[in-house]
């Protein structure tokens, strides 16, 4: 490969690099006070203790997107969206979320109760919107949508934790 045709390559190889970050989506994600515009008001159910953070992350509503990493959605320009917070006092505390419009999307919320950003299945807590039982496998992309109309639309995501042989269940 001659110099010339090197130099020539470097542009295209910049525009391939991956974004990275725990901060990605969150920007997109949050609500602004007053602000109008399709998002989700999304009620934290079932916490097991007021520990840690809660996650809620927005994904295409497809199997192929959804769960996908999300340094090659928002390289290829698909929607992704995160809100991550402290948990907030109060029985069942509330999320928004901001969403790119009207419309069907795939829906988890994460107890990350040790604030290590990644999820622990012995130790966190775990939801998808339509609220599906699971037990010790992940849920069908499709038991986990919600739809979004033109302003907030609020929705319920009970938390599942681990309950021995069990699995994945709400807490009694």
């Amino acid at each position: 490969m001659t110099l010339l045709t090197s130099l020539a390559i470097l542009p295209l190889l910049a525009q391939g690099t991956l974004q990275t970050g725990p901060d990605l989506g969150k920007a997109e994600g949050r609500c602004r006070p007053n602000e109008r515009g399709p998002a989700l008001i999304v009620s934290a159910v079932g916490l097991k203790d007021r520990t840690g953070n809660l996650k809620l992350e927005v994904y295409p509503a497809n199997e192929q997107d959804f769960l996908a990493d999300d340094n090659v959605l928002l390289n290829a320009g698909k929607t992704f969206r995160r809100v991550e917070v402290p948990v907030p006092a109060g029985e069942n505390p509330e999320l928004c979320i901001r969403v790119p419009g009207p419309g069907r999307y795939g829906v988890i919320l994460l107890h990350d109760r040790d604030t290590n950003h990644r999820f622990n299945w012995q130790r966190d807590g775990i939801g998808f919107a339509s609220n599906p039982s699971f037990g010790m496998s992940q849920p069908d992309w499709n038991e986990a949508i919600a739809t979004a109309g033109n302003g907030r639309t609020r929705i319920s995501i009970t938390l599942n934790y681990l309950r021995g042989l069990r699995g994945m269940q709400p807490l009694d």
